[in-house]
């Protein structure tokens, strides 16, 4: 199958890859080959290129290129953050929130079982968290409040920078996850105030099996690495670079660095008439806080029908009943649950994503299908 036989509205799940991201990575498979940790004058060529993606990403964040440190992606750059700063005998506490990416609960998971206390902050029902409830949470124990900038499935937006200085004032690090959010909207490591940042090239036009965390030079002292091999990157992250990945993260960070706001503009419009359109169909309704939440994302709840029913009847139109990264269930999705949904409800939701590739005929398409199949759904 080809992309003309698909209508895709899965953009948070990944995105397609740029052209111009592809083009700019071909030579690096099999012209300019050089492991960018070799001596000779081959190696140096690839290893400046290397270094100057590192700065395009870095820039884009408002941070050191030798703050980034790169890695297969986001559950990586999660489980190094996470992992990797160091305990110590007073500070083994963690404070994150329910609605997190399982790449984070599932990393908290197992750091309880490592000895960690973990607390987890409850939301309201649109997704928010009550910002006096998580300053409580916060001891002289806690080494780290983990909270994401936008929710994958509702793309709700976390207030990271007020987060940020209430955890500052106690003592302790800042981790969060902005995998929905670089690329797609400004993101400032400095002015957020954040120690840590997990993302991935795949979530804005770049390649998959690529991403990045960010790591502040005044807490890098504080993290362990999570791989040892020959000591690359800052003895952070051991193995040969994903040289391609690099420099097509890089290209589409610099991509999405140029063309950001317009690219915003028209995605909101076209996700907003969908939302609209979709909001007609009776007994349908938003999920999540409806104003502060990133401009391409959508929950819908279509009472009185199950989500992969109606996945599976749209046939080639590409929608998500939650995040892509949990394994194929039948259980409610954990954010919405946390947001107090009933289990029928969060059940019967969709999210819907979509991106700067998304036309106006698309949208009005997957509009007409899916309030068909809504009412042949109930009907049955």
């Amino acid at each position: 199958m080809t992309k003309s036989d698909y209508l895709y509205l899965d953009y948070n799940a990944t995105t397609p890859v740029d052209p111009r991201v592809l083009e700019t990575m071909f030579p690096y498979f099999n012209q300019v080959y050089a492991n960018s940790g070799s001596s000779h004058i081959f190696g140096l060529t690839v290893k400046e290129a290397v270094e100057n993606a590192s700065e395009e990403v870095a820039e884009l964040i408002g941070a050191d290129a030798n703050e980034i440190i790169f890695t297969s992606g986001a559950t990586e750059s999660v489980n190094l953050a996470l992992k990797g700063l160091k305990k110590n005998q007073v500070r083994n506490h963690i404070v994150t929130v329910a609605t997190e990416h399982k790449a984070v609960l599932d990393t908290c998971s197992q750091l309880e079982k490592d000895g960690y206390k973990v607390d987890y902050l409850n939301v309201n029902h649109l997704g928010s968290i009550n910002l006096a409830e998580l300053e409580s949470l916060i001891t002289v124990e806690t080494l780290m409040v983990c909270i994401m900038l936008v929710n994958n499935e509702t793309g709700i937006i976390h207030p990271i920078q007020e987060i940020a200085e209430m955890a500052h004032r106690k003592g302790c690090c800042v981790f969060c996850d902005a995998t929905q959010a670089v690329g797609k909207i400004p993101v400032n490591v400095k002015a957020l105030n954040i120690d840590l940042m997990a993302f991935s090239a795949h979530k804005f036009y770049g390649p998959k099996g690529v991403g990045a965390l960010y790591i502040a030079s005044a807490i890098k002292n504080k993290v362990q690495p999570q791989i040892q091999g020959g000591g690359q990157q800052q003895n952070l992250r051991s193995g040969t670079l994903n040289v391609p990945g690099i420099i097509g993260m890089g290209k589409a960070v610099q991509i999405a660095f140029e063309e950001m706001e317009s690219d915003s503009q028209k995605i909101k419009k076209l996700r907003d008439h969908l939302e609209n359109e979709l909001l007609k169909i009776p007994q349908t309704s938003i999920n999540g806080n409806h104003s502060a939440r990133i401009f391409n994302t959508t929950n819908i709840c279509f009472e009185g029908i199950y989500s992969e029913d109606l996945i599976l009847s749209l046939g080639n139109i590409c929608v998500s009943s939650g995040s892509a990264c949990n394994a194929v269930t039948t259980k409610p999705s954990h954010v919405l649950k946390a947001m107090g949904m009933s289990d029928r409800d969060a059940l019967a939701s969709i999210r819907f994503s979509i991106g700067k590739y998304t036309t106006l005929s698309e949208i009005e398409t997957a509009v007409e299908k899916i309030e068909k199949t809504v009412i042949l759904l109930r009907n049955r």
